[in-house]
């Protein structure tokens, strides 16, 4: 069986080199993904074209991702040494670029320091520093809660809701314009937080444009997730951000119910963040990786992504070819048609019904990586019908993510002109005429 589930991996200083390419996409890598955060924009278009040429020597279709790095927020320098926090210490916070010491942290961002609030947590890096404001009127005042040790230029994690800067920035914008040249397949929107963010890119739809990727990972973005999915082509469940913004037991639930709002609109998912981390040093994962993995298969994740493993690990083909290995086998246990019919409240004769149909038309799409396939269908004469649908079938048709766009979609030309009538069989479904006699789920939409 063809492996549904798609595997995103993070280039860097581990990865960039054509030899281990290559080696990643024999192991199975099906996207790579750009953290334009890191180095510059001039070292990613390179990458981006090396990794054109290598994919075209081996004869695949490798999508590429650039993530942009969105508003920047960063202590000022504690210097190469660093310093040491430990638990109870008292730090100040104020708006600046000089250095940072062990008393005083420093912000150049301007509005974050001013928009802190007493009870707000504000932490470092990956979170693993800790501190919690205490006071404001005179100085915003915090007590540590989790120490260590912090040199360089951490970054500064504060409630999204207390910054004032936009998303995309204006460097976002220019990073997106150079790559929108390059032809990249998709872009993933940073700190977004409504649906208005994604709005501001201006790109083409997709396929004409990217595929836009909107990264949850701040309490707005959850909230307002059903307006996004409205917008977006494609979502990445941020579950390192997502952990710093909400209690780490709440994450396990949002990581599911994101997901489950996903297939809900036929929207692609991709699960990341630490899904192999031991894997930067190890050769092989722990259980509980493992079993990470493989429980995001179950929830119907579209695709699994790779961050430092790849990006910096010691071994970053292992990585994907352990990876590959995982998804594989939880897509042979994986029973996509009876998760369908659970997730839309079909039975499963007529689930059963469209994976029959997927099966004839598969032909005649694309035989190629797919993720999704989904029939919406207007009261207008001829309806215009888009093949976009929620629940991958076997075997996988249209792609949309982690495929790239331009040899991978649905020919959305062949059905434009084809009409839907009620399936005389279940009225829970409607029969695509011109198109393969394709049965699709009834919207309910659809049906008033």
């Amino acid at each position: 069986m063809s492996r549904r589930t798609k595997i995103l991996a993070t280039l860097g200083p581990a990865s960039e080199s054509p030899e281990v390419i290559r080696g990643m996409i024999r192991a199975g890598m099906d996207a790579v993904r750009l953290n334009l955060s890191h180095g510059s924009v001039d070292g990613a278009v390179e990458l981006h074209r090396r990794v054109r040429a290598i994919a075209a020597e081996e004869g695949r279709e490798i999508g590429t991702l650039v993530d942009l790095p969105g508003p920047k927020v960063r202590a000022a320098s504690f210097g190469r040494d660093g310093v040491d926090g430990a638990a109870g210490d008292v730090v100040r916070f104020e708006q600046g670029a000089t250095a940072s010491t062990r008393d005083v942290v420093r912000v150049a961002a301007e509005g974050v320091v001013d928009g802190l609030q007493p009870g707000d947590r504000v932490s470092f890096g990956d979170g693993g520093i800790v501190a919690t404001v205490v006071e404001v009127a005179g100085g915003v005042v915090a007590h540590v809660i989790h120490g260590g040790h912090l040199s360089g230029s951490p970054g500064v994690h504060v409630p999204a809701e207390r910054l004032k800067i936009n998303t995309p920035t204006p460097e976002d914008l220019r990073i997106l314009d150079r790559f929108v040249e390059e032809g990249v397949d998709m872009i993933a929107v940073s700190f977004v937080r409504s649906a208005h963010d994604i709005r501001r890119l201006g790109t083409e739809p997709h396929p004409r444009g990217p595929l836009v990727v909107a990264k949850i990972e701040t309490h707005a973005a959850v909230e307002n997730l059903a307006g996004i999915l409205d917008v977006t082509g494609a979502v990445m469940i941020a579950r390192g951000d997502l952990g710093i913004e909400f209690p780490i037991e709440e994450v396990p639930h949002l990581q599911k119910e994101i997901v489950r709002a996903c297939i809900g609109r036929g929207c692609p998912a991709i699960t990341a963040t630490q899904m192999l981390e031991s894997m930067v040093h190890a050769p092989t994962p722990t259980r509980a990786e493992a079993t990470d993995v493989a429980n995001a298969v179950f929830d119907g994740t579209s695709v699994v992504m790779l961050s430092g493993e790849t990006a910096v690990g010691d071994d970053p083909v292992n990585v994907v070819a352990t990876m590959s290995r995982l998804c594989q086998k939880a897509d042979e246990a994986f029973d996509a048609v009876l998760r369908a019919a659970a997730q839309r409240g079909l039975s499963i004769a007529a689930m059963k019904a469209v994976e029959t149909g997927c099966r004839r038309e598969a032909d005649q799409l694309v035989p190629a990586d797919a993720l999704h396939l989904r029939a919406a269908c207007w009261p207008s004469s001829p309806p215009p019908i888009e093949l976009v649908c929620p629940h991958r079938f076997e075997p996988p048709v249209a792609p949309s993510v982690a495929a790239r766009a331009a040899g991978e979609r649905i020919d959305l030309e062949r059905i434009d002109r084809a009409h839907a009538t009620l399936a005389g069989s279940d009225p829970d479904l409607l029969l695509v005429e011109g198109a393969g006699g394709l049965l699709v789920p009834l919207e309910p939409q659809d049906r008033e």
